[in-house]
This record gives structure tokens, C-alpha cells and sequence, in this order.
């Protein structure tokens, strides 16, 4: 027993580890990350609320109640994004494009879940929730709105309890405690070195719940909910020497600012139409609309100032979301005792619209395609295997009047070509015996 709680804990601890060190590229609506289960990706998240994986607590804590014993399961997942910037005809500062600016990344997650007696478990879900990498030139049409290079990495630990209350309902809850790192860079006038930047560091606390249900012996549903979490940002904001940036109405050095991250709703369910066939379905709610605008301040309060011979003003990061919608459907067919496929299609309604979207987030509607499997290579351990791509809407940029990221002094208008490819794979392992089966005794 001393023995297998050793090999759990260096698991814990890879698994964290591995996490700490995830730099994530944002492949959900706003610039969340989908990908925290290779099971779930397989057939687009369908019904992924109602469980199937340990990985579903992430949606859920509640569907812990379905693996018994001890249990763990790392996923990984390689984000193959593409996203290129092209100037409109005419745009002032037209000097190109940006080619692929989205870089391709690793997102890892970890999942761990113990029985402790027949009604309840104690869990822990350590994960990337939000994330966003990009490498902009100095140089191009769009500096203005986005240039260097800019990141957001967040790694989420919530440690969680789950009770059955009988056969067909459980419930769960959920604590989150969540830290993040942030880099914001822009372009100020007209040559390549006018760069400011914003970069921080924060923590920021939420919670998780849900219930399931088994209303009949073939019906699982699901519901779960993710809380929001205000990540408060405290760092510098760096302005270029020189050029009358640093003059006395411009305020670089320590600041802070708030990211009033959403809150998500996901329902799931999951239909056994035999013992082979299996459909599933998600509708999931994010509240992106209550991100707003955040405002930059400096130590004493005040808010931060970025004043030149250009204008400017008062420091902000206009997202102004609304809120976005996900869709999906699959199936899963169980080949054989040691074999299921499963595959699915999704739709995404991004939060970002043509009204507010910069170059720096070019995010835009999208339609998920996948396939996965899950192979039992011995009753202990088990791996996932999916693989996605993603249809990204034809994306137009228009920072002009109207658009509360305008500067006042220069425009930019254009349109961005994104397509999205994701292979994720994940290693699933009993750490107990299972109790052996009873075998009923007649005369």
C-alpha cells in the first residue's frame, strides 16, 4: 500500500509540474482552453458533463462518483493553430502582413480521484483553463493594435468532493485556485522600437459544482458549472524611451488590473442505445459578457497614462464580449472489449464580435470535426487517442471609430485566415485491485 501511494504521488507531482510549465494557445470562445481531455475531444465534448473519463470533472466534479477506486489521468494535447494577418488595400501603415502569428503548443492536465467509502470521493484537477501565445511582428499594418510578441498562461488547481446520494443522482463541489501571467505588448506611433507593454502576475479563487443523473439505467445527464474567477493582475507598464513617451503625463512602472474571467454552464447527456452503441450530446454557456473593459491603474490608484505627440490617454483593455455558445454531437461504439471509437461535430459561437475584435484576438465562430478512441491495454491501464480540426469563420478586423479598442488617430482594417488542427492523448490508470465479483450460489 506505502508502495502505491509512492508511485501516486511522483504521478501527482509529473502531472503538476507538467502543467506549471504549459504555455497554451487559446482555442475556445474568448481565449479559453477546450482541450483538457483527449476522451472528451474525441467526440467534440459531446455530453462530456455527464462523464464517460475522470477528465469530465473538469466540466463536472460530480461524475467522479463513476470510477471507483483510485484513479488517475494525464492528458496532452498538441495545438497546431494557423493565423495570418492581411491589410486591407489601403490601410495606412500598409506595410504587410503578418504571416502565421499562432504558435503551435503543448496543454497538458492531470486528474486524480479516491474513493473513500461506497458514497464518497475526494478529487483534484490540475489544468490550463485559459490561455493565449502569439508572435506579431514590430513591423506592420497593424502594429498599433498588436506587435511583439504577447501571452496569457493561467494553471488551475481545484481540488473537489463528490457524494452519491443513491443510484441515480450525485452531486459535487469544487474549490479553484488559480494563477496567471500576462504580457500585453502594443505598438505607440510609427517605427518598430515604439512598443509599450503590460506584464503582470496574479492569483485569482473560484469554485466548481454539478450533479448527475441516472434517470434510467441507459441515461446519464449532467450538469456543471465552473465559477468566475476575477484574476487581479499586478506588474509594470514599459514605454519605449524616448520620442516624448516618458514625458510627465505618461505613467509607466508598477500597475495592476483586473480580468473578470467568465463563468460557464455545461449540460451533457449520454444515451446507451445498446450495448455496443452510445450518443451523446453538450450545450455550454460562457459568460464572457462580464469581462468588459479593464482599466489599468497605477500603485497609488490613479489610472495608468500613455500620452505623445500621437494622443493617447488613459491605459484600458477594451475585450467588451458577449457571450458565447458551444454545441455538439457524437456517438461512441464499443468495437470490443478492448476497443471504443467515438466521433463527433461541434459548433462554436465566439464571444467576439466584428464590432470589438482586434488583431491581437482574432477569434471568430467555428466548427469542430473529430474523432477518437480509447484502447484497454490491461484492466489497470487504458489510453486516449483523438484527433480535431477546427473550420474557422472567414474573420474580419475593423479598428475603426466604433471599435472601443480605436486609438483616436489610426485605423486598420483587414481580415485574418485561421484554421485550427489538435491531436491529444491521454494515459489513464487504476492504482487499486478492483474487488473481485461475486458469483451467486444456487442449490
Amino acid at each position: 500500500m506505502i508502495y502505491r501511494w509512492g508511485r501516486i504521488c511522483l504521478l501527482a507531482g509529473a502531472a503538476s509540474g507538467a502543467v506549471m510549465m504549459a504555455t497554451a494557445a487559446a482555442n475556445a470562445g474568448g481565449f479559453a482552453i477546450r482541450e483538457q481531455s483527449a476522451y472528451g475531444q474525441g467526440a467534440s465534448y459531446a455530453g462530456i458533463a455527464a462523464g464517460g473519463a475522470l477528465s469530465s470533472m473538469f466540466w463536472n466534479p460530480a461524475t467522479m462518483t463513476q470510477m471507483p477506486g483510485i484513479q488517475s489521468e494525464f492528458v496532452l494535447s498538441g495545438i497546431l493553430p494557423y493565423s495570418a494577418n492581411n491589410p486591407a488595400t489601403g490601410t495606412l501603415l500598409a506595410f504587410g502582413g503578418t504571416g502565421n502569428i499562432a504558435n503551435a503548443t503543448l496543454v497538458p492536465s492531470g486528474y486524480f480521484s479516491l474513493q473513500l467509502n461506497p458514497q464518497l470521493w475526494l478529487g483534484l484537477s490540475l489544468n490550463a483553463p485559459y490561455g493565449l501565445t502569439e508572435s506579431f511582428p514590430d513591423r506592420w499594418a497593424g502594429r498599433d493594435y498588436a506587435a511583439g510578441g504577447s501571452h496569457l498562461t493561467t494553471y488551475n488547481a481545484a481540488p473537489s468532493l463528490s457524494y452519491a446520494i443513491n443510484n441515480w443522482i450525485s452531486v459535487g463541489v469544487g474549490i479553484q485556485f488559480q494563477y496567471a501571467d500576462a504580457t500585453l505588448t502594443k505598438g505607440i506611433g510609427a517605427t518598430a522600437t515604439n512598443q509599450a507593454a503590460i506584464s503582470g502576475t496574479g492569483w485569482g479563487y473560484g469554485f466548481t459544482a454539478g450533479l448527475t443523473l441516472r434517470p434510467t439505467p441507459a441515461t446519464t445527464i449532467g450538469i456543471g458549472y465552473r465559477s468566475a474567477v476575477d484574476q487581479n493582475i499586478n506588474g509594470t507598464l514599459a514605454l519605449p524611451g524616448g520620442a516624448g513617451f516618458n514625458v510627465p503625463f505618461s505613467t509607466p512602472g508598477s500597475v495592476s488590473t483586473t480580468l473578470d474571467l467568465p463563468d460557464v454552464v455545461s449540460f451533457g447527456i449520454r444515451q446507451k442505445l445498446s450495448a455496443q452503441w452510445t450518443m451523446m450530446g453538450t450545450v455550454e454557456w460562457s459568460n464572457w459578457s462580464r469581462i468588459g473593459t479593464s482599466v489599468v491603474t497605477q500603485a497609488n490608484g490613479a489610472p495608468a497614462l500613455v500620452l505623445n505627440g500621437l494622443g493617447g490617454g488613459i491605459v484600458t483593455i477594451p475585450f467588451e464580449y458577449k457571450d458565447g455558445w458551444f454545441f455538439s454531437l457524437g456517438a461512441e461504439y464499443q468495437w470490443n472489449d478492448r476497443l471504443a471509437l467515438r466521433a463527433g461535430v461541434g459548433y462554436e459561437q465566439s464571444p467576439i464580435t466584428d464590432q470589438v475584435r482586434i488583431p491581437v484576438l482574432a477569434d471568430d465562430d467555428r466548427t469542430w470535426l473529430s474523432i477518437g478512441a480509447t484502447y484497454k491495454l490491461t484492466s489497470a491501464l487504458s489510453f486516449d487517442f483523438a484527433y480535431s480540426h477546427l473550420f474557422v469563420k472567414d474573420t474580419p478586423i475593423n479598428v475603426v471609430a466604433g471599435n472601443p479598442s480605436f486609438n483616436g488617430t489610426v485605423s486598420y482594417t483587414g481580415s485574418v485566415d485561421s484554421h485550427i488542427d489538435i491531436v491529444s492523448v491521454a494515459l489513464k490508470y487504476r492504482w487499486d485491485e478492483p474487488a473481485p465479483k461475486t458469483k451467486m450460489i444456487t442449490k
